[in-house]
């Protein structure tokens, strides 16, 4: 049976396949689905699980990616995603890596298919199978639990500049699952926006995300002091991460909900 990426390219599953990923959710999914021996490169933003991954070899970033280290590594696929990593990286990696798997998890469900493409490809149906039927479990709880009322929150990623993030991506897509839409700040996907009262009139609350920028606590208590409504601290890898984490992140929204 053959499995289809994102772009569209078709795979053949192969059991001997020595792989590098620039997705660090992924790289997780990968090690959860058995095959941590057959990842021979990561970046150094794939921490988990970390008593695995400590060991594979560090690629760069999943911007600045170093073509020669992975090269070197002679990978037969490398896993990219499209919000993660650049396409002059992918362009590159094409003419000297055979196989490149392109992802491209747009809502929670959309893990289901992430998981069968990975084991599909790799030879791990039964490992993602087993993991579908724990994620199907938790969505089913997640859908089942008492929720508030719909509400507008506007997610933060970063400041100076200060971003948030569009009604198209993941974590607007998760958070929709508990009714709480974001604001519409324009078509970029993560729109730098400026504080205004006609935006925070038009927001029930903030959420400033741990990650990629480090808000903290105290980061809410000044911003919710400056702003007058409520500013709360959210961990961005429950929020972004797809793949293994995702499943904890659905238990993190049924948390969320119930406040």
């Amino acid at each position: 049976m053959a499995y289809t990426d994102a772009l569209g390219s078709v795979h053949q599953p192969d059991p001997q396949a020595r792989i590098v990923s620039l997705v660090p959710s992924i790289t997780e999914l990968l090690c959860d689905l058995g095959l941590a021996a057959q990842v021979v490169g990561r970046t150094g933003f794939c921490i988990h699980p970390w008593e695995v991954v400590q060991n594979i070899p560090k690629v760069g970033g999943t911007k600045d990616v170093n073509l020669d280290k992975i090269r070197a590594l002679a990978p037969t696929h490398v896993v990219l995603n499209i919000d993660e990593n650049e396409k002059p990286t992918a362009d590159a990696l094409a003419e000297f890596v055979p196989h490149l798997v392109v992802t491209h998890p747009m809502r929670p469900r959309d893990n289901l298919e992430l998981a069968r493409l990975m084991g599909g490809i790799f030879c791990r149906e039964q490992q993602a199978a087993d993991w579908c039927a724990a994620f199907e479990a938790e969505y089913a709880l997640l859908r089942a639990a008492p929720k508030g009322p719909p509400q507008t929150m506007l997610y933060c990623v970063w400041q100076d500049p200060w971003m948030t993030v569009s009604r198209a991506t993941y974590i607007a897509r998760m958070l929709a699952e508990i009714g709480w839409s974001v604001p519409d700040l324009g078509e970029e996907r993560y729109p730098e926006f400026r504080w205004s009262r006609e935006l925070i009139d038009s927001v029930d609350g903030v959420l400033l995300s741990s990650e990629p920028y480090r808000f903290t606590e105290a980061h809410a208590d000044v911003l919710e002091r400056q702003i007058g409504k409520p500013v709360l601290l959210v961990d961005g890898e429950m929020m972004s991460w797809y793949g293994s984490r995702s499943l904890q992140g659905l238990r993190y929204l049924r948390e969320l909900a119930q406040g």
